[in-house]
Parts: structure tokens; C-alpha cells; sequence
């Protein structure tokens, strides 16, 4: 049987996987977007089902004034003495922490602040029972550049044993993302390097001791599709999983240039995780892949899954998993009990320019072809109030199709900001009423439009794709789709009423 990469389509970088008998858990990043660090479960590894969040309380993360791309970085999740464990980077603070619970679904623990620098925190139990605690450091400049490593206690975050420079790397710029592994006596380190971009890179170094010295695998890098004529790019920073059967599994972030010829490369669905087999070399050494859309699962149960509902109903007492904030809500931004059966958003003076937290609902964008719609119940009473769709990669990248009021008039309109640049491409008055607003996608553009209950659409225009990709705006981050309102500077005085989002996956 074969199964298709990305196992997680859309911005999901930075994967982590545990095993606890015959299940499988899964951590990624989730930056500025507030819940945090997204969880998955599987039972075969390709099929996962969103479980909810790590971090959902304010009292577990600080997003307030977070730049776009910063927050929440590489977690790893583990499963150690019977509890989970999560360490993981919160670069708002610059600090590392570690939540814990006994089952993956929660609750998590408040955090528990290291005295441990760097980013990409990790931990290994050796069989002895011993924890160690491992990571990059000298990416600010404060001391070497390279893998550290130090014995911790997991009750307290206290470190048993000096924090001591272990490993620094192959050769390539930005040795970050490590894990340690233990395999027929020998102690696997496994890191990226490279950077998170095309020429991103896997490597490894082994010892038999824990904590060193390392040699580095002489095949190295062990995974990398620099210089490949591959519609998957930069894969790197992963992380390994012995299946029931003795099988090995790697984890790992991937990006997928949008497929668009003599157009230069660009990505805008942000960094995916991929997965791929591990063999061994006659001396011990681990390899990952090839790697390719797709693969055979050789002993891996696949489980059969329905399709994805293409509509999500506002109709519960929380948010499904799969959407999230800017940055942690303001009280009273939002609610499902306010008009049972829709989303209310309450906008606030800040707007989706501003690296701060207006009142935003959004999921990835998975695909490139999709429809996005949604049905907006909304009559702006003051000039300046609007809400709508919005396509949006960071404050200075994205584009809306929304409804709003200015100089007394009801209008829907399209806008894009590009940087510093901004455009209303076009707007149209409006006479009270419900109105759906939405956007058809492919690899190049995504093609906006408005329809009034009974009306034909009309048509609104078009934004490019590649002007939100990474190699346009930066960012770590791929594109959200979301809902909004703000009162552009002021609080509005009328709600913005949501009754349902439509994802639908197109060719």
C-alpha cells in the first residue's frame, strides 16, 4: 500500500513524535498563532487526528506584542515515566519551559522556566532512568555555535550536570533541532543544519555514551533535497520513531514550491511535515528516504479515515482544532454563545496590520486549490467598522474581501497590502442584508467574490500567491485563511456574525 506526503499538509513545521504502545503523538510549532503547539494522534503515522493544543491558557503563553514568525518554536513532545512531557521555546521571552500531562489531550501543566538558553530544547530518558536536556546555542552570539547538552531534572528543570557543547555539526550554517536516541548500544544525535531553506539539511553523530564525545556519520547530510529536481524542498529538522515491529520512521518539515513554471520558486503553504522510511547502514548508521510525494508504507497498518468535512458549523461551545487566534484574544473579541449557531467577532482598535491581536478566527490553508466562503451577518453603524475573509501571511502581507462602512455608505470591497503598499482594488455599495463573501485558490492567484442572498456572484479580483510566499515576506509561517473584524483604530460598536466556513479542496 502507498500513502501521500505532506502526512500534515500546511504550516506545520518543526514535527515531533512519541510512541506509547500502539499510538502515535505528534507536536509542531505554531509561532504567533494562539492556542499553541498543535497536537495529533495516529495509529499508523500518515493518517493524524487533531487532539487540540499544548498551550491554551494565557497563563502558558505570552503572545501580547509578538512579532510575526517569533512565539513558539520547535517542541518536542515525550512520553517519560508514565506523563508527557513538552519542552519547547517561547522566542516572545526568549526562555525555555517544559509543560507536562498524563494523557496527550490535556490538560497541560502550567510552565515550568529553565535555566537554558538557546532554542530547540529537547529530551532523551536514557534506560537508566536519567533525563537529559539538549539544544543550540550561540545563535545570539553569547558562545559557541553548535548542540549543548546537560542532565535535568523534569520535577524542578534543575540541571544535574553542567551545560557542555556536544556536537557542532557537518559543517552547515545553523546546527539547531536536535534529538538523541538510543539504538543497539550506540547514542544517535540528530540535527538539522542548513537553515529552514532550500538548502536545509539532516545529520547525524553517534557515541556510546550519552553525552559523548560524538562522530559524525560519514554519509552525512543523511537527508536533504538541495539541488533536487523535487516538488518537495528543504526538508530538514526531523525526528525519529521506532515503530511495534522494530521499524524506523522519520518525521520532518518539507515545503512544496508552488508548481507554477518559469515562475521562480516560491512556497506560501508554509513548511509541512513529511514522512519517510529510515534504513541502516551495515555500520549502524541511519538513513532517511528518498523522499517523494508518493510512498510505499511497507509495514505500516494504514487505517482508513473519512474525508475532512468540507464545512465547519459555528455551532459548538468551543473553536474545532483546526482554527486559531492572533496572539492571545482580548476578552469579549469573540464568542459562540453571544448568537448560538454563529461565530461573533467584536472588533477591536487593532487591525490585521497591527503585530498585535484584532479580532481573528483563521485555519490553514492546506492545498492550493480551495474554496474558502463564508456567510457574514454584519451592519457596520460607524465609519471605519469592518470585517470579512482575509488571506493573511503576516500584518505586512495579506489580502481581504470584506464589508465595511465609510463616509455613511455600506460597502464591500477588496483590499491587498503588499510591504508598505496598499490598494483597494474595488468596492461596492451595499444595501443591508447577509452576505457571502469568498475566494477560489489555485497555485498562482487567489480569485475573490461577494454574493448577496438570490444574486449572481461578482466578481471582486485577484491577488497573487507569490506575493505572500516565504521567498516574498519572510516569516516562518504559511498562509491563514481567516475571519476578522476591527473597528480600525476604535472599538466597534456592531458585532460581526459568522455562520459557517466552507473549506473545500479543489484540482
Amino acid at each position: 500500500m502507498r500513502y501521500r506526503n505532506p502526512v500534515i499538509p500546511g504550516s506545520h513545521p518543526d514535527p515531533s513524535v512519541c510512541r506509547v504502545s500502539d499510538d502515535y503523538y505528534l507536536a509542531c510549532s505554531s509561532f504567533e498563532f494562539f492556542p499553541g503547539v498543535p497536537l495529533f494522534h495516529s495509529r499508523d503515522l500518515v493518517h493524524w487526528r487533531s487532539i487540540g493544543h499544548a498551550l491554551t491558557r494565557d497563563s502558558q503563553l505570552d503572545l501580547r506584542g509578538c512579532k510575526s514568525s517569533l512565539g513558539i518554536f520547535a517542541p518536542t513532545l515525550r512520553h517519560i515515566a508514565g506523563r508527557f512531557h513538552l519542552v519547547t521555546t517561547n522566542l516572545n521571552k526568549f526562555r525555555n519551559f517544559i509543560v507536562s500531562a498524563e494523557h496527550a489531550q490535556g490538560p497541560w501543566s502550567d510552565p515550568l522556566w529553565l535555566d537554558w538558553p538557546g532554542i530547540d530544547p529537547s529530551l532523551f530518558e536514557d534506560t537508566d532512568g536519567r533525563v537529559f536536556i539538549s539544544g543550540n546555542g550561540g545563535f545570539l552570539g553569547d558562545e559557541p555555535v553548535g548542540i549543548y547538552q546537560a542532565e535535568i531534572d523534569l520535577a524542578t528543570g534543575q540541571l544535574l550536570s553542567p551545560r557542555r557543547l556536544v556536537w557542532t555539526g557537518s559543517g552547515g550554517k545553523a546546527p539547531e533541532g536536535p534529538h538523541l536516541y538510543k539504538r543497539d548500544g550506540w547514542y544517535y544525535l540528530l540535527i538539522a543544519e542548513g537553515g529552514t531553506e532550500y538548502g536545509h539539511m539532516v545529520t547525524v553523530a553517534r557515541s556510546t555514551q550519552p553525552d559523548g564525545p560524538f562522530e559524525a556519520c560519514p554519509h552525512n547530510p543523511i537527508l536533504s533535497h538541495r539541488s533536487l529536481d523535487s516538488p518537495i524542498q528543504a526538508t530538514g529538522h526531523a525526528d525519529l520513531v521506532e515503530t511495534a515491529d522494530g521499524s524506523w520512521w522519520a518525521v520532518f518539515l518539507g515545503i512544496r514550491p508552488a508548481p507554477v513554471r518559469f515562475a521562480g520558486q516560491h512556497h506560501h503553504l508554509g513548511r509541512e511535515t513529511f514522512l519517510a522510511p529510515v534504513t541502516w547502514t551495515s555500520d549502524g548508521w541511519p538513513c532517511i528516504g528518498p523522499v517523494r510525494e508518493a510512498m510505499d508504507a511497507g509495514s505500516l497498518p494504514l487505517q482508513l479515515v473519512e474525508a475532512p468535512a468540507g464545512r465547519t458549523e459555528f455551532n459548538g461551545v468551543e473553536l474545532p482544532h483546526a482554527f486559531n487566534h492572533l496572539r492571545n484574544p482580548q476578552p469579549g473579541s469573540w464568542s459562540l454563545q453571544a448568537r448560538p449557531g454563529w461565530l461573533t467577532l467584536q472588533g477591536q482598535p487593532d487591525t490585521l496590520d497591527d503585530p498585535a491581536a484584532p479580532a481573528f478566527v483563521g485555519r490553514r490553508q492546506q492545498h492550493f486549490g480551495c474554496e474558502v466562503v463564508t456567510l457574514l451577518d454584519f451592519e457596520p453603524a460607524v465609519d471605519g467598522e469592518e470585517a470579512g475573509l482575509t488571506v493573511f501571511k503576516s500584518e505586512r502581507f495579506h489580502y481581504e474581501i470584506a464589508l465595511g462602512r465609510r463616509a455613511g455608505q455600506r460597502l464591500v470591497f477588496l483590499r491587498r497590502r503588499i510591504g508598505s503598499l496598499w490598494k483597494v482594488e474595488l468596492e461596492q455599495p451595499l444595501p443591508p442584508g447577509e452576505l457571502r463573501l469568498g475566494l477560489r485558490a489555485d497555485a498562482q492567484q487567489y480569485r475573490f467574490f461577494s454574493q448577496r442572498p438570490g444574486q449572481p456572484e461578482r466578481n471582486f479580483g485577484s491577488g497573487e500567491c507569490a506575493l505572500l510566499s516565504t521567498e516574498t515576506a519572510g516569516g516562518f509561517t504559511g498562509v491563514y485563511l481567516g475571519l476578522y473584524a476591527t473597528g480600525n483604530g476604535r472599538h466597534s460598536t456592531a458585532p460581526a456574525c459568522f455562520r459557517w466556513l466552507d473549506y473545500i479542496t479543489t484540482p
